[in-house]
């Protein structure tokens, strides 16, 4: 997109970009919010796993518990057929038991009884005060280094006095912790496809939620290029209160453009009204003194009028140069100035050669200043050529080398030409190479104020017709229609 003033705006830094603090915001919420339930959902896995193995192991301390007997001397045994799990007969099967003796100074012996499981190894576990019947956990190295979760009870007998026994079952923990870490990758795994499938549903929604800007964006470069006055179309009931606003601000600025451009035709009109009057006065005949009075007066007039229409063409253009929606249609001005050029200097036979695309082609600004600026170049070349003047406009592709459209007016004439040292008196105000030829010394010099106005420019160069070649550069618009 490019400034008011035809040059290409600064590229935005992507620290300023809403998208990216909307996409940058929401991605972040999505991934702390990911990562915590992944963590969460992980713990809470872990710990259901943990909690059923537990479970399971207290069924099997309850059934060791339960098939615990005593002989006469005191003395525990456990039928290894009375238990149902056959895991206990497996040497290393993963599932032990153990009885261990605790004596009164808490020394004991470990490994009384044992699992055949174990064979001949025995689970060594440190003491710890358990009261008779409570449960401990603990997490040990079992055989062949296998992790392994430990369940712990002491019994005392009936009438034996202050002997007691500890129960050991314990499991392998291998099969649990594959369990949980598989879990743990297939839910990653999943979260992080999740992940990604949010990270595109709020590419998807903000690109959805800014869509309206890009709209609002091509409604401002249509009022730019001249395509329309107010911005249309329908927007959220978020942005519309901007839009209101904006059109009320070109309405009005409209207003005070019209005023201010009628008061300086007011006020034109008001000082050339006595002008007239005292030039009128100054032709009248007379002699001596009053003839040189008379004299100077009209020569005062003229100055006067061409200050007035300096300025009066300046103020309008100041006024009206970047108004948003204008557009005129550069063929019927050509065509209406070319008329009026054929009558003026009908005389002197000027054949006034025009060249225009077939494609129509549309002037960014207001059609009485281009009639003023083609009108002076036609002007100053019928007057100098000797038979031809040549004019051809051609129009720039849009967004070269950064730029907007421009129209590309060049005229040319056959006359005697402008050597290089004089191109610049000839675009200085009220200069005059030439006092033979009729003229007020300013076309030229409008020429390229309106021009300059306008963001273009004039170039004066010699023509391969052997004359002066002017060159106008002007900003295009596309027809309001389109």
């Amino acid at each position: 997109m490019n400034r008011g003033n035809g040059l290409p705006a600064a590229p935005l830094h992507w620290s300023r970009s809403l998208r990216f603090r909307l996409l940058a915001v929401t991605l972040a919420g999505v991934a702390v919010a990911v990562a915590a339930a992944g963590l969460v959902l992980s713990g809470l896995f872990r710990e259901h796993v943990q909690r059923q193995f537990e479970l399971a192991l207290v069924q099997q301390l309850d059934q060791v518990t339960a098939r615990l007997e005593f002989d006469a001397q005191g003395q525990p045994a456990i039928a290894p057929e009375a238990l149902s799990d056959p895991r206990w007969l497996k040497p290393y099967s993963g599932l032990y038991w153990q009885v261990d003796a605790m004596a009164p100074d808490g020394l004991g012996r470990a490994g009384v009884l044992r699992s055949r499981s174990l064979w001949d190894t025995s689970l060594a576990l440190q003491t710890d005060a358990l009261t008779d019947g409570a449960v401990h956990v603990h997490e040990v190295t079992g055989p062949q280094g296998a992790p392994l979760l430990v369940l712990e009870r002491t019994v005392r007998v009936a009438g034996e006095g202050a002997a007691r026994w500890r129960l050991i079952v314990a499991a392998d923990l291998q099969a649990t912790q594959a369990a949980t870490a598989q879990f743990t990758r297939v839910l990653a795994l999943s979260l992080a496809v999740l992940l990604v499938l949010l990270a595109l549903a709020a590419w998807a929604q903000v690109g959805v939620g800014l869509r309206p800007l890009r709209s609002l964006q091509r409604g401002l470069q249509d009022v730019q290029q001249a395509r329309t006055t107010q911005l249309q179309g329908t927007f959220p009931a978020e942005v519309q209160p901007l839009v209101d606003d904006f059109n009320a601000v070109l309405a009005r600025n409209a207003e005070v453009v019209e005023r201010a451009r009628t008061q300086a035709g007011n006020l034109a009109h008001a000082l050339k009204t006595p002008l007239t009057v005292m030039d009128q006065a100054a032709r009248a005949p007379s002699h001596g003194h009053r003839a040189e009075l008379a004299g100077l007066v009209h020569e005062q007039v003229q100055v006067a009028r061409r200050h007035i229409d300096w300025h009066l063409a300046r103020s309008r253009v100041a006024a009206s140069a970047h108004l948003p929606g204008q557009s005129t249609a550069l063929e019927p001005v050509v065509s209406g100035l070319v008329r009026v050029m054929n009558k003026v200097h009908a005389d002197r036979g000027v054949d006034i050669a025009i060249a225009l695309p077939e494609t129509p082609l549309f002037f960014a600004g207001e059609a009485q200043d281009l009639q003023e600026m083609l009108g002076n170049l036609l002007d100053n070349a019928c007057k100098w050529a000797r038979r031809t003047v040549r004019l051809q406009v051609q129009a720039s592709a849009e967004g070269v080398d950064g730029q907007p459209p421009q129209l590309l007016v060049t005229v040319e004439d056959d006359g005697p030409g402008i050597g290089a040292k004089q191109r610049a008196l000839a675009l200085e105000r009220g200069v005059r190479l030439d006092e033979t030829v009729p003229g007020s010394g300013l076309g030229l010099a409008i020429v390229q104020e309106l021009a300059a106005m306008y963001g273009g420019r004039l170039d004066l160069e010699p023509a391969a017709l052997g004359g002066l070649r002017v060159g106008l550069v002007l900003p295009a618009a596309r027809d309001a229609a389109s």
